[in-house]
């Protein structure tokens, strides 16, 4: 029950907070020094804090919320669905949101995919999808099979599996020793470009690295992992679709799955509703959380083949089924909630607005390219970042512990902003409802930072 004897107030919100929580990602000790903000109510791209101050989430919220705090289509959805059924378990029971959501899925996804595996968060998707590959090629007696391969810089998870091909020293380093062996194979990542060569030629430069590797571990391979376009949390890194279609390729002629975790990029992100479209490639395994339901609710989804799910399918005492569970799996809620998000996009120009959202974004932030400190302003979509480096022409780093980044994150919260740099590069990932001016608002703010945090 709520204690009525304290003041519900941004301050008293705050206290009892860090009394009682351990946040993610977080050092709690900073919170000595940078402010906890609890969030009374959202209004579509806009936080409201207990003292009624606005705050423009310019991060969707780590990178779920496209339609806007509060949506009143997928929260009236919600409470729809509330009052016919909130949960059963999908172990010999279904639902219609779950069989819906995924006849919805496999209609609008790269054709090929046939079966939908519902898990509860990203993680937890991409630990489906690994394990249901190894699986899959013991099932046909390919028992070598063990490893897989991910790209330098890419990140999937937290929990130990997706973490196993996880590769940002950040969240790695701490707990390797518990972690898979995977091969990691260097990155189409075109920061890392020559000042001559276009994204296109680099990222199809690096396929070379691919085969390679490919060639030397294929046999004991079961899939490469990628996420599609963009690096996110190695820093918004980018690539060109021309490493999709040519990693697809490869991956047929050695004989291992293509893993695509489009959890961060997919649903109109990078401008097409999937970022492997761009690429013209169906991947065999395709990981989908976050903006799967608008924000709202936890839920991922596993999409794959028939040939992988048939795989599976024999009687019970020849030991192929997939165990593999979750107690909130296809939880009827949060199918509701990502039934609407579907239907938004089917019933509005979701993607041509993101289009002209993501130009006006481009426009704003090109001033930004010739800032002495800033070596690169990069976008695809509606994700853009900007590099700060100490020297421009080396591109010299400022060393991590000065902590640049969390200056910008200071800086937006006293003028009403979220920005959560990574590092010391500045991202940009709104919700789709944002406006031009609020677009404007969110690159001024993000300039002011940078100044303050280059002042010394």
């Amino acid at each position: 029950m709520p204690n009525l004897s304290q003041p519900d107030n941004h301050a008293t919100w705050s206290a009892r907070d860090l009394a009682v929580l351990w946040h993610p990602c977080t050092q709690m000790r900073d919170h000595e020094t940078v402010p906890m903000i609890p969030m009374a109510r959202g209004e579509g791209a806009w936080l409201i804090d207990y003292d009624g101050r606005r705050y423009l989430d310019a991060v969707s919220s780590w990178w779920t919320n496209i339609f806007g705090h509060a949506n009143p289509r997928i929260a009236a959805a919600i409470k729809d669905q509330l009052d016919k059924l909130e949960h059963v378990m999908l172990g010999g029971f279904s639902h219609a949101p779950a069989i819906e959501l995924a006849e919805e899925l496999l209609r609008i996804a790269p054709p090929g995919l046939a079966r939908v595996f519902y898990a509860d968060n990203g993680s937890s998707g991409i630990e489906v999808a690994l394990k249901m590959s190894f699986h899959y090629w013991r099932n046909l007696g390919r028992g070598e099979k063990t490893r897989f391969i991910a790209l330098t810089g890419s990140y999937h998870g937290e929990t130990l599996g997706a973490l196993s091909v996880t590769d940002v020293a950040l969240y790695r380093d701490t707990y390797a020793p518990l972690l898979l062996a995977p091969i990691f194979v260097t990155s189409p990542d075109c920061y890392e470009r020559d000042a001559q060569q276009s994204w296109q030629d680099y990222s199809i430069a690096r396929l070379a690295d691919m085969r390679v590797a490919l060639e030397r571990h294929a046999h004991e391979t079961c899939a490469v992992i990628i996420e599609p376009l963009v690096q996110c949390a190695a820093g918004m890194r980018m690539y060109h679709p021309a490493y999709l279609t040519g990693l697809r390729k490869l991956c047929d002629e050695f004989e291992v799955h293509l893993i695509a975790d489009e959890i961060a990029v997919g649903f109109g992100r990078t401008g097409t509703l999937f970022a492997c479209e761009q690429g013209d490639i169906t991947p065999d395994f395709l990981c989908l959380s976050k903006g799967l339901t608008g924000g709202f609710l936890a839920l991922s989804a596993v999409l794959t083949t028939d040939a992988i799910y048939q795989a599976f399918y024999a009687e019970y005492s020849a030991g192929k089924a997939f165990l593999h569970s979750h107690s909130y799996t296809g939880n009827a809620l949060a199918c509701r909630a990502a039934l609407e998000t579907l239907a938004i996009f089917r019933d509005e120009p979701v993607l041509e607005r993101n289009r002209e959202l993501a130009a006006h974004l481009s426009y704003a932030l090109a001033p930004l390219s010739e800032h002495p400190h800033v070596a690169e302003v990069r976008q695809t979509g509606l994700i853009a970042a900007v590099e700060l480096v100490r020297d421009k022409t080396t591109r010299d780093v400022f060393p991590a512990e000065q902590r640049r980044g969390l200056r910008v994150y200071q800086h937006g919260l006293s003028r009403g902003m979220i920005l959560r740099p990574l590092g010391n590069i500045v991202y940009f990932m709104p919700p789709y409802v944002i406006t031009p001016d609020e677009i404007d608002l969110m690159v001024e703010v993000a300039r002011e930072g940078i100044e303050i945090t280059l002042r010394d």
